[in-house]
């Protein structure tokens, strides 16, 4: 992360867009989704050198483990890579928790492989179907395509706790959490980009940012969409929706903690130099409409000002 660049590109905006009072003091508390944290990690550090005295933490616990988190009250914000479950929602609701989800930025699942890998031009989402599917008999890369060589495949992906699992098991199965086992999970991306650097029959899935962040060490695989059209991840495709597997990236923020000026800053200061901050790590930026929507919607529950 370019953290000077960062700096200018936040100050530039965050002194111009509310007073800071730095004798606020108290403790904000994040937890989800490892593709939102980058943003969010990014908001707190810069936040916190406004607001010396507020502590802001930020765990990654995979969309599902911050949601855990979230419906029970322990935490104040859920980062997230995809929508609310319902049954998540439900337990929210048992506990009487409020929230309001916050959309942040929009983001792709990138599907990669081995450098040294040249035989994979592009992969249709049938392909893909058939390698992830539960029971799949896919073993090397010629069950792919009889074209690709007989090599056995080494798969690494998430873990089931993550929003990234959740989003490509539903839009390339069909239906979410819908997978084969026989792979090498991990909620750490890292651990999937090194994986897929030291085999060269290796293919992972895992979010855009963090292949923009290692493509010097992982190859992207363009998607063949339903039409059969080719399309690579980018800021554009991604943006436009034209990428297989464009996704949006959202925060949820307990209402009732919203309320908590150390909160109601953070979320402030996040919302308002969301852009920057995606942009800086790697990440699409939503419109700026989207984004003084959200901002009013916030500010509104913030105040107390809104029922629902």
């Amino acid at each position: 992360m370019k953290k000077v660049l960062l700096s200018v590109l936040l100050t530039a905006t965050a002194t111009h867009a509310f007073a800071v009072d730095k004798s606020l003091k108290g403790e904000v508390k994040l937890d989800g989704s490892s593709t939102v944290f980058p943003i969010t990690e990014a908001a707190a550090e810069e936040f916190q050198k406004e607001y010396p005295n507020i502590r802001v933490t930020v765990g990654v616990s995979g969309t599902g483990g911050g949601m855990k988190k979230f419906t029970v009250g322990e935490i104040d914000i859920a980062n997230a890579s995809r929508t609310m479950k319902p049954d998540e929602a439900k337990k929210a609701a048992e506990k009487k928790i409020e929230f309001i989800e916050l959309p942040i930025a929009n983001d792709g699942i990138a599907v990669v492989v081995n450098p040294a890998n040249k035989f994979v031009k592009s992969l249709s989402l049938a392909q893909l179907k058939a390698i992830w599917e539960p029971g799949s008999k896919v073993k090397t890369w010629k069950d792919v395509d009889p074209s690709f060589p007989a090599d056995s495949i080494k798969l690494y992906g998430p873990g089931a706790d993550s929003g990234t699992f959740d989003f490509f098991t539903e839009h390339v199965m069909g239906t979410a959490r819908l997978s084969r086992s026989d792979y090498i999970a991990s909620e750490d991306d890292n651990v999937l980009v090194t994986g897929v650097s030291k085999d060269k029959n290796a293919l992972a899935y895992f979010g855009f940012a963090y292949y923009i962040e290692n493509q010097k060490t992982v190859k992207d695989i363009p998607l063949a969409g339903k039409d059969g059209t080719v399309v690579a991840p980018n800021a554009e495709t991604i943006e436009k929706g034209t990428y297989s597997l464009a996704r949006p990236l959202v925060i949820y923020v307990n209402k009732k903690s919203a309320q908590k000026p150390e909160v109601k800053a953070f979320v402030s200061f996040l919302l308002k130099n969301a852009a920057a901050l995606s942009k800086e790590v790697g990440y699409v930026p939503l419109k700026e409409a989207v984004y003084t929507d959200a901002i009013k919607k916030f500010e509104a529950v913030a105040s107390g000002k809104a029922s629902h």
